[in-house]
């Protein structure tokens, strides 16, 4: 464990690139520290390594499996213990700016401009002698159904995260999605119910991703929705699989999902339009995707593992940057929304 310490600080101090990151209920971690400060860029989807991409599809870039050292290691298991620090919840001014901008996209929707639009905001926290590697590993141990990484570029940044969110996964033909969407924070209770504004932002996510998958693929098949816990919060998740067609490449798969329904709306490139326009800031990595990329790290054959970037947050002089989003549909209420953000950014402070 030392050693890797020791090798995030050389990395950090000589701003050369690497990640972590941990799978969702899999023991181990996998470090990758790139060997020179290069910045790598994903072209046709057939490179190696790790990569993270942004929210609007300009930015695609890759730590290189040829290029990096490569270690796998387990943490020690220790109970890692959330925050105690009393985090205000956003001022009143950020409350009436995200709710102002929330019922902007009620208002489209009556409108008729789309069906669905997820829409953010940002939050900046103080902080003091922050340590990239305790963090990750309070998270890991938080939010052991997460992806869970750290990542490192000096010209991209240091971001980290504990999404709950799968963008795709690919091993050979095969492939598995996610659709998840719906809110709710956990109160103890066993029975979880959903109203039918959940409901129906939920399966706006699955019909979408169902009925754009059956253009690249054959047999797709789906669950019923189920609720499952991410941290402290509740969603609605409904499992997607299938069989990819011979002549679909991975690039065309991952441009056709990217960016969902979950973290960008319906129609996909009008909702998207209407964050661009309306959002106070630019997501950037937020929202997009990363993970493992044709890579045989844990398997004998390559494979694909991505992850949309939600519960993240970017670390940079001496502030953490937190990113929150809600999924907006005609039966919104603004208020809702700001306390389902507020919920969402205690993933991230309960590690600072």
């Amino acid at each position: 464990m030392a050693e890797i310490e020791s090798k995030i600080q050389n990395h950090l101090i000589n701003q050369l690139p690497f990640v972590l990151y941990s799978k969702p209920n899999v023991e181990g971690v996998i470090a990758m520290f790139q060997k020179d400060d290069s910045l790598f860029s994903v072209n046709d989807f057939s490179e190696k390594g790790f990569v993270f991409a942004s929210f609007d599809g300009t930015k695609t870039y890759l730590i290189p499996e040829k290029e990096s050292e490569i270690m796998h290691f387990s943490l020690n298991s220790k109970e890692s213990l959330p925050s105690k620090t009393q985090f205000r919840a956003g001022d009143d001014v950020a409350k009436r700016e995200f709710e102002s901008l929330v019922s902007k996209g009620i208002l489209a929707i009556s409108n008729n401009q789309f069906k669905k639009v997820v829409l953010s905001r940002k939050e900046h926290v103080n902080i003091e002698d922050f340590n990239m590697f305790e963090t990750f590993e309070k998270l890991v141990q938080l939010y052991p159904s997460a992806f869970v990484y750290c990542f490192y570029h000096p010209e991209i940044g240091n971001w980290i995260g504990a999404t709950p969110e799968q963008l795709l996964k690919v091993n050979g033909g095969k492939f598995e999605t996610i659709s998840l969407a719906g809110t709710q924070k956990d109160t103890g209770s066993s029975d979880i119910l959903w109203g039918e504004k959940e409901k129906e932002e939920q399966q706006f996510v699955t019909d979408y991703l169902v009925s754009r998958l059956e253009s690249v693929a054959s047999d797709v098949k789906f669950t019923e929705p189920y609720s499952i816990k991410a941290g402290s919060i509740w969603h609605i998740k409904t499992d997607v699989s299938g069989d990819l067609n011979f002549d679909s490449s991975l690039k065309e798969v991952v441009q056709l999902l990217h960016p969902t329904p979950a973290v960008c709306g319906l129609p996909k490139e009008i909702a998207k339009e209407f964050i661009i326009e309306n959002e106070p800031y630019d997501r950037g990595f937020y929202t997009g995707f990363l993970g493992e990329l044709n890579c045989n790290f844990t398997n004998k054959k390559a494979s694909s593992d991505l992850f949309v970037n939600l519960r993240c947050m970017e670390v940079k002089n001496s502030q953490a940057h937190l990113y929150m989003g809600c999924g907006i549909t005609k039966d919104s209420i603004p208020d809702k929304e700001w306390e389902e953000s507020v919920n969402k950014s205690m993933t991230m402070k309960k590690v600072l």
